[in-house]
């Protein structure tokens, strides 16, 4: 795992921004799986600046979801489709039949599920998975205590996630679904590179159990611990309780530039 310590959430949208330039260079069709949420936004803005700039063609980038609401139809403004299609299809230009999700409204959900994770086989995979992590560590909406080989499935979410993300619901907890479909950490695993992106001190807690302490079901996040490509892209406050943050800098600064993120 490398973690990498930015000065601030816009220097680490613009280092990841240009991951994915790279990788969309190197192979224009590169399948490229979203998170959602405010941390990941200076990403998406960043590459939406390099591609109107001509620095990047997105034009053959595939897009995919890591997790969507159960319950709340396609349209709705706050299910992670409405979301990404919003924040990061239209701005790269892509249009809808770049994008792959799982269907949140579907009758029979547990189909659904093993659906989703078919589709991404059948794609290819997921050449570069971006994450955030929750407060409690989780990532997608794997909560504390689910299983490291799970794969997509429904989850009921914690009171804590659900009021973490009553922001987006005008502050109204009641709004919040209860259950998602996330992939699971076994699916996110399988993805070629992981990028974790986390900023601010409410998150430096749940970055230094994930990167410095055991690997846990306690702390989804950690699970990052057993892939062969994850990068940890933190800003100095989520950076705040780690106890290597020196031994990071000094490794990234001694890093040759080709071996890129």
């Amino acid at each position: 795992m490398e973690v990498v310590i930015v000065p601030d959430a816009a220097a680490g949208g613009e280092l990841i921004a240009t991951a994915i330039a790279d990788l969309l260079a190197r192979k224009p069709d590169a399948l490229v799986g979203v998170a959602t949420g405010s941390t990941p936004l200076p990403i998406y803005q960043a590459l939406a600046t390099k591609v109107r700039a001509d620095q990047v063609d997105a034009s053959r980038a595939r897009i995919c979801q890591l997790d969507e609401y159960v319950g709340l139809p396609a349209g709705h403004p706050e299910s992670y489709r409405s979301v990404v299609l919003r924040e990061v299809v239209a701005p790269l230009g892509l249009d809808a039949s770049s994008f792959m999700g799982p269907d949140g409204s579907a009758e029979d959900i547990v189909s659904a599920c093993a659906a989703y994770d078919r589709m991404l086989a059948d794609a290819g995979g997921v050449d570069l998975q971006l994450l955030g992590i929750g407060t409690d560590g989780h990532i997608g909406f794997n909560e504390p205590c689910s299983s490291l080989a799970s794969r997509t499935r429904i989850k009921t979410l914690t009171e804590q996630t659900r009021i973490d993300n009553a922001r987006f619901f005008d502050d109204d907890i009641d709004q919040v679904p209860h259950h998602v479909i996330t992939q699971g950490i076994g699916t996110i695993l399988d993805a070629r590179h992981l990028v974790l992106l986390a900023t601010g001190e409410g998150k430096a807690e749940a970055v230094a159990a994930a990167v410095e302490g055991p690997l846990s079901a306690l702390v989804p996040a950690s699970a990052l611990q057993l892939h062969p490509h994850a990068t940890v892209v933190v800003d100095e406050a989520a950076a705040g309780r780690l106890k290597l943050a020196d031994y990071f800098r000094a490794t990234y600064a001694a890093k040759p530039h080709w071996q890129g993120l």
